[in-house]
């Protein structure tokens, strides 16, 4: 299902389904959530856990902001290895926008739209791993993620997700 959401009443941003055809997009994305350079971080096994293989799992699921038919954000979830693991059964969220696009409620509402659709799926809880001094935590406490545990430099933080409500309510 899409949504057609108003950013600032300036430009018509559609959420839908990542398309297979777009995978690739994962890795520009993944870079603008970490941006660390050189961009050949992202070859790291630390890195390849976000992409190598994403849509062969059925824990794997991404959504896209689209605006004038450009892709300007993504999130994507999989239970993985990764940063904000916290155990098998629980999907970890990766979220990035284009810098231009950031600040405008984007990232709300893919974090918002995709946290209904996990709901939906029946998982009990998702997590995610954030810098500390980045200001997506706050964001990610306003949709109810909470610390589960924290590390020198970061929150390992996890969402509750039965009875969650949301645009979406069917599967996948």
């Amino acid at each position: 299902m899409w949504e057609t959401i108003e950013v600032n009443l300036i430009m018509e941003i559609v959420i839908r389904a990542m398309r297979r055809e777009e995978y690739p997009l994962l890795r520009t994305f993944l870079y603008q959530a970490i941006f660390l350079p050189p961009e050949t971080i992202l070859d790291t096994p630390e890195m390849q856990v976000y992409l190598t293989g994403f849509g062969e799992s059925p824990h794997d699921r991404a959504l896209v902001a689209e605006a004038g038919g450009q892709v300007v954000g993504v999130v994507w979830v999989r239970i993985m290895e990764d940063y904000g693991h916290v155990d098998d059964d629980t999907p970890s969220f990766s979220l990035a926008l284009l810098p231009e696009w950031r600040g405008k409620g984007i990232g709300t509402a893919l974090m918002r739209e995709m946290l209904a659709r996990l709901g939906a799926c029946g998982y009990a809880q998702a997590s995610l791993s954030v810098q500390k001094q980045n200001r997506a935590a706050r964001l990610y406490r306003r949709l109810g993620f909470s610390v589960l545990r924290e590390t020198e430099e970061e929150y390992i933080m996890v969402c509750p997700l039965t009875n969650r409500k949301g645009p979406s309510r069917q599967r996948g």
